[in-house]
This record gives C-alpha cells, structure tokens and sequence, in this order.
C-alpha cells in the first residue's frame, strides 16, 4: 500500500510512524514533510492540483490529510473526485471546524449540549451585548485563526478589547468578519478525538492538552506545551455520556444536513456539573493529541482508515492498549512570544536511548544535522502502573528526563509540570473510585516531538 500524508507537524510524523506499522510493503510520502518523515516532494498543501497529480503519478492508495486549511480548500472532495482513497472530511463537512457559527448553528438545532452563545457580524451589536452580559465571556473570531482566535475575557474590558482586536482591526482578516460569544463555562477541559464513516462513530482514548507557557498553569498560551491520554476526567461514564450525548447526534445531524462527515471528529470538551459540553469541534487529529493517542492504539490504522473511506468502519475492529501516555513540549527560549530561529537541537539520539519515540514538527535538515525552523520538541511516553510515580520521578531527576537530553540552541524550555499533573489528577480521580483498574496496566513509552511554530 502506497501512502501520503498531508502536513509537516509532530501530528503528521505520529500519523506516518503509526501508518508504516500498519503495512507490510509500500511507500509512505509527505507532502511537504519534515525530515524525521518520509520523501517529501516539493508541493504546497495549499494547492489542490499538483498533490492529485503526485497522487495519481505515485499510485497513492490512501490519501491522509492532517491539517484543517487543506480540508477546508476541498483537497478530499478533489481527490475524491479522481478516484483516489482520502482519509477526512470534505470541505462542506470541514465547517464544523471552519466556521464556528456553522458548528453552534448546528448544536442549537440538533440541541447538542454546548455554551449559549450570540453571533454577531458587526462591533457595536457585540459590544453592547458584552454590556448587557458582563464577564467572564468567551470571544472566538467565527474563522480559522490559527488557533489563536479566541480569547477568555475575564472583565468586561477585556471582552470589548477583543471586540476592537478582531472586528475593528481585523487581527485575523477575514476570519474575524464576524464573532461568537459564548457564556464562560466552568469545569475541566478534556479531548474526545472519533473515527467515523459518516454513519457508525468509534471513539479514541480521550486526552487533556496543556496550553499555558511555564509551569504551574501560568504564562500566556501556546499551541500546546504537553498532553497525557486518557484524561483522568473522562472515566469510563462520562466518555459513554460523551459519545452519546455529543459524537452520535453530531454525526447524525451533519448527514441530515447534507454533508455526511467522514474522517476523524475532535471533540474539545468541557466537562461540567451538568455533564460534557462541546467547547470546540475540529475537523481532524489534535496536535499534540494525536502523539499520546496513537502510541495507545492496538489496530491497524491503515485499515480504519481505508474502512473510514469506505463506509465499512463497523466491520474493522478496534481495540485500545492499557496504560497511559504523556508528551511534553521542548520550545525555543522565547517562546511563544520572539524567539530566534534555525537553532541546532542536540540530543536526539540521547532521548530516543531513554526509549523515547521522537517526533518531529518544522525541522530542517542542514548539513545532516536537525535544526529548528519553527516550533518545538516534545515527547510522549505510555504506561500503566508502573508509569506516572516513575515519570514524576523523571521530571524531579531532570538528568533522567528524556527531553532534557534535547536542547534548542542556547535557550529552551519544557514544562516539567505535565508529568506532575497527570500523576496528581490521577491519584484524585482513582481516590474518588472514578479511574478503571485497567487504567493502571501496560508498558511504558516516551515520545518527543519537535515542532515548528517557536523559533520561526
């Protein structure tokens, strides 16, 4: 079977090492790639038509694409169009992550428990509503933003600042046309990532990224400095609630609108005293979710997602490894504010000794050497019982920490905290009884990815 993947980040390099486990012959390509990837050819993911004619030319049997602006330019519906096999949605069905006024709309319709929330297209109706409402407030520009398009306000000021930033401004162009604002929800944030056909939906091991820069939950927010599967918040009953509750209505009421969605659905949650609400839905695999998830699959990924294609997903089993996994993020110093770029990053092969998996996100090859172009490094690690005491251990004894092994020219940074918060949460949940036995089983891994978007 021939492969191509679409992206050039930690998530992509985590799809591709799933991907080559789960085919016995064949070539795995990258358009464009990043050198811990696979044979990259020189095309724009923004350009529909050259990465058809590279498919059809290499005889490219699945087709998985990564990030959301690719789905949203109709690359599926192209490839589609051609006769070859494509993993995700297409850009009508891609909506529920690209217009989050499309996937409210489509909540309040179908009465998918989400935050209330208002639509507005022009600043002084939305800033008058913010007068009305008061704070703390939710402010999300209605488009792609790079997901930096939403701001928590926690004082009226700071909900009509970000009114000024997006609509007046134009802080994210055409995205920021119009906004949503949502009542603040209070609870603990979780990810729910699915498979689908379009009619039958099977749900990941769920995951709980960490945004903030430094440890201790402070400093501004990133693109993600770590993430640990499962979330000790997503027991065994609110994942069912979950699934029943948000995936199966949400997959329902796309097909009864038209736009059946096939691929993989993220579901970011917020989980409440009332239960889980939809914060978010993205249109394809979380970054960094998918480097904790992945490493906990017990299947065949080619083969869910050729039956994701081709509607057959009910016959394709599933099944998930016991035990946990945790990654964490090496960024450049600076980060996620100026920072230089093109640093050399020491210690990758010291990491991977420690039994890292090391992924790699907008890294470039210069002179046989890995240096940085854009973002982070970050590793995951799975386990069981014998995993989150011996992992705390790990970021107490930073000589033993995998990624300290790894540096980013002079200055970097790793949030040590990630290992700590999982193994704290975990120890709260199971005192409540909340956690399965089977939680704590299984083996231990470590992964580290680098990614792109810190030293640019």
């Amino acid at each position: 079977m021939n492969i191509l993947i679409i992206g050039s980040g930690g998530r992509e390099h985590a799809l591709c090492w799933k991907l080559a486990d789960s085919i016995d012959d064949g070539y795995i390509y990258a358009i464009p790639g990043n050198p811990g990837m696979a044979e990259s050819p020189d095309i724009s993911i923004n350009d529909n038509a050259p990465i058809v004619d590279f498919a059809k030319g290499a005889k490219i049997d699945l087709v998985v694409v990564g990030p959301e602006v690719p789905l949203m330019n109709g690359l599926v519906d192209d490839l589609t169009a051609a006769g070859i096999r494509a993993f995700g949605p297409t850009a009508a069905a891609a909506q529920i992550e690209g217009s989050k006024s499309f996937a409210k709309n489509l909540m309040k319709k179908y009465g998918i428990p989400t935050a209330r929330y208002e639509v507005f297209t022009e600043a002084e109706p939305a800033r008058v509503y913010i007068r009305e409402t008061g704070a703390p407030t939710v402010i999300k520009a209605d488009g792609l933003a790079a997901g930096k398009g939403v701001v928590v306000a926690m004082t009226e000021q700071e909900a009509l600042d970000a009114i000024d930033r997006i609509m007046e401004d134009g802080s994210f162009g055409a995205a920021g046309s119009s906004v949503v604002i949502e009542e603040f929800m209070e609870g603990e944030e979780a990810s729910l990532l699915a498979f689908t056909d379009g009619k039958v939906i099977r749900p990941m091991i769920s995951a709980q990224d960490h945004k903030r820069a430094f440890d201790g939950d402070k400093g501004p927010n990133t693109g993600g400095m770590g993430t640990y599967a499962p979330a000790p918040v997503m027991t065994p009953e609110m994942t069912a609630r979950a699934v029943e509750e948000i995936l199966k209505p949400t997959i329902a009421a796309m097909a009864k609108e038209g736009c059946p969605y096939r691929g993989c659905l993220y579901a970011g949650l917020m989980i409440t005293s009332e239960g889980p609400k939809v914060v978010e839905f993205n249109a394809r695999f979380g970054d960094p979710e998918t480097q904790v998830v992945l490493p906990l699959l017990d299947g065949n990924l080619a083969e869910i997602m050729c039956a994701c294609c081709e509607g057959r997903l009910a016959d394709v089993p599933i099944a998930w490894k016991d035990g946990a996994a945790v990654c964490v993020v090496l960024a450049a110093g600076g980060y996620p504010g100026k920072y230089e770029k093109g640093h050399e990053i020491h210690g990758i092969a010291d990491a991977e000794d420690t039994g890292a998996l090391v992924f790699h996100a907008g890294t470039a090859e210069r002179k046989g050497k890995s240096s940085r172009t854009a973002d982070a490094c970050s590793a995951s690690s799975a386990g069981g019982r014998t995993f989150p005491p011996p992992y705390a251990r790990r970021t107490r004894r930073q000589k033993k920490f995998p990624l300290r092994a790894c540096t980013i020219g002079k200055t970097s940074r790793i949030a040590r905290c990630i290992g700590k918060l999982y193994t704290k949460k975990t120890a709260a949940y199971t005192l409540k009884r909340m956690m399965p036995q089977s939680f704590f089983r299984g083996s231990h891994i470590i992964v580290l990815l680098f990614t792109n978007k810190i030293i640019i």
